[in-house]
Order: structure tokens, then C-alpha cells, then sequence
């Protein structure tokens, strides 16, 4: 078989940023640096949002939960310091935990902070019907082949209407969300939670001896971030919406949770190919040793000068007679018949 192989096999990774920056005198968080990154093969949908509403620029308490943010003087509070655990610039003073007895020190920064004003809101149950289009088409250059996991329809809502199944609908590239999570063995409401990351394995095996139109893709579905480190798992990012306010820049930051959905294509085709088959068929006779055999019998057998060939393949091995070698007992009687003759003799 001549074909062309193409396998990819990536290793996932997932990376999440949070962490404060500090350019001049302002001060970057997270969602003003860092976007998610999405190509052409990643799409993601949200399922659950953690809102922080009127954010403003200015000077508020660290939450209590950073390290050494808690403090009972200003010299607990060193100025200027920025911990890039925490949400900005330290401004040395230390200060009442908004409307808490405890104190911690004073930054600069967007305020107040998520974790004190975070409204959670509800998830999207709703999204278990959501669909999503994958449009994909695969090619094999020396081959001349290409295939597209979509058929030409009459029907131009078609695309609107169908769903991806196996058997019924093999061609459709729209998929529900809970279709591609039941896939996956997750279950839904707990990745509207904490959100998720699922591979989509695109599988092209086409055998070209048949018409292209014999080869379709298979589709396999499976999580890839880790759902035991709860530090890590699951699958979010922030964002934030600006707006002026009262002459005031203000903004409404979102934590938002959802489904990423990685798509990964491999394609394996093959297609009969004479030449490459007798190279393979007479290297496999070689390496067992039947060519050696097969030869010698076309040699011996249809060759003019076959007499030849064997003299110079065969030795001839002539065994030429020896003496007989006596036995002990043949000694016995050829001394016994002497001794006979010399008594006869003494007795004369």
C-alpha cells in the first residue's frame, strides 16, 4: 500500500495568568493584558459569570487573603511594594478592612477589590442546547484527494436544522454542547461550575481505492484538564467592560466560566500503488528465505545450461569402501583354531 500519513498527536497544556502589573503610574490587572488565546481551532462558550460591579481607580484594603496583607501599624505596609499575588501597589498605610474590625494594608488599584464586591451570578442551564458549528476538510497533497466532513445539500437551512449523529446525520458539523459533553462522560451542570476543557478528535481513515466520497470522519470527545487539582482544573477568564461614569472611569469586570473546546484533526489515507507493492512482497520472500529457494528452482529448471548452475551450486561427495575393522571375538577363534594345529602337532 503507497498512501500518506498524517498523525498529530499534541500534548494539551492550558495556561492561566493572574498577576498585577505595574507600567508608570498605572496600574494593569490581569484583564487588561491578558486575553484568551483562541485561534482558528479553539472556541469556547460561557457558562457561568462572576461579576464585579463599578470598579473605579483608586485606593482601597487588599483583600485578607493575600500574603502579608494583614496588619495592625503602617510599618507592617512597606510603600511602593507590589505583590504580584495580590491587586496592586502597596501606599504604606494600614487601614480598616472596609466594613470589617480587622485591618490590612492600603494599594492602589481597581477598587474595591473582586473578592470582596464579586456578585455570582446563576448558571446557563440553558446552554446544554447550544450548538456549535466545526467546519473541517482534510488534504493529502500526493494523493490528490481532499474531503470535507460536509456534504453539498439542496436544502440551504439544512445546517440549521440537522444534528450530528453517527448514523443518521454523519455529515452535519453541528454539535450540541450536551451532546459533546455526555460524549466526554461530564456532566453538565457540574462543568457550568467550574467550567472545562474538551478535546474534539477529528479522525480522517479514507481508503482511496474507493471513491472519496466513501471517506468520513469519526469523532471521539474527551476532557484534557485535570479534574483532580481543583487549584487547576476547569476553565475560566476575566474580562472587563469600561464606561465613564459621573466624569469617572469606571468598568464591570467579569470572571467568566465555560467550555473550551480544542479541535484536533488526524488523517491516515491509503491507496494501492503497483511498484511499491512487488518491493515490499519480494523483500518479505527475502528476509524468510523462500527467494533463494524460488531461484534456485528457475535456475535448475527452465535454464539451458542448468547442468552448469549445478555444477557450481552442488559438491559431489563420493564414499569409498574401508577395510572391515575384526571384533574381539573373530580374534578369539583365529587364535583358538592355531592352538588346535600346534597340539595336533606335538601329539604327532
Amino acid at each position: 500500500m503507497k498512501g500518506m500519513l498524517e498523525r498529530c498527536r499534541p500534548e494539551q497544556r492550558v495556561t492561566k495568568r493572574n498577576s498585577t502589573a505595574v507600567h508608570g503610574d498605572d496600574v494593569l490587572d490581569t484583564v487588561e493584558y491578558v486575553r484568551p488565546s483562541e485561534g482558528g481551532d479553539v472556541i469556547s462558550a460561557i457558562l457561568r459569570r462572576e461579576v464585579t460591579y463599578d470598579q473605579r481607580h483608586g485606593t482601597c484594603a487588599e483583600h485578607f487573603k493575600v500574603p502579608r496583607a494583614n496588619c495592625t501599624t503602617n510599618s507592617d505596609c512597606v510603600r511602593g511594594e507590589v505583590d504580584f499575588k495580590g491587586h496592586g501597589r502597596r501606599t504604606g498605610r494600614c487601614i480598616q478592612y472596609y466594613n470589617h474590625t480587622f485591618k490590612t494594608c492600603e494599594i492602589e488599584t481597581w477598587c474595591p477589590v473582586e473578592e470582596y464586591a464579586v456578585v455570582r451570578e446563576q448558571p446557563l442551564v440553558e446552554a446544554i442546547d447550544f450548538t456549535v458549528l466545526i467546519r473541517n476538510s482534510i488534504h493529502f497533497p500526493k494523493l490528490k484527494a481532499r474531503k470535507g466532513n460536509m456534504q453539498d445539500q439542496r436544502d440551504k437551512k439544512y445546517l440549521s436544522k440537522c444534528h450530528y449523529h453517527e448514523e443518521k446525520a454523519p455529515y452535519c458539523p453541528r454539535f450540541r454542547l450536551g451532546y459533546i459533553a455526555e460524549k466526554a462522560k461530564e456532566n453538565f451542570t457540574e462543568l457550568c461550575k467550574t467550567g472545562g476543557v474538551i478535546g474534539v478528535f477529528i479522525n480522517w481513515r479514507c481508503n482511496l481505492d474507493l471513491d472519496v466520497s466513501h471517506c468520513k470522519p469519526t469523532y471521539s470527545f474527551r476532557r484534557l484538564d485535570l479534574r483532580k487539582d481543583q487549584d487547576s482544573s476547569g476553565y475560566y477568564y476575566r474580562f472587563a467592560k469600561y464606561y465613564s461614569k459621573n466624569g469617572v472611569n469606571s468598568r464591570t469586570l467579569i470572571k467568566a466560566y465555560g467550555i473550551r473546546l480544542d479541535i484536533i484533526v488526524h488523517g491516515h489515507a491509503g491507496k494501492l500503488s503497483p511498484i511499491p507493492t512487488i518491493i515490499s512482497t519480494v523483500t518479505a520472500l527475502t528476509s524468510v528465505g523462500i527467494c533463494t529457494i524460488f531461484c534456485d528452482w528457475i535456475m535448475l529448471t527452465f535454464i539451458d545450461k542448468n547442468e552448469v548452475y549445478s555444477d557450481r551450486k552442488f559438491d559431489e561427495v563420493i564414499n569409498e569402501p574401508t577395510a572391515p575393522i575384526p571384533t574381539e571375538l573373530s580374534y578369539i577363534n583365529s587364535f583358538g583354531s592355531i592352538h588346535s594345529d600346534l597340539s595336533e602337532g606335538v601329539q604327532l
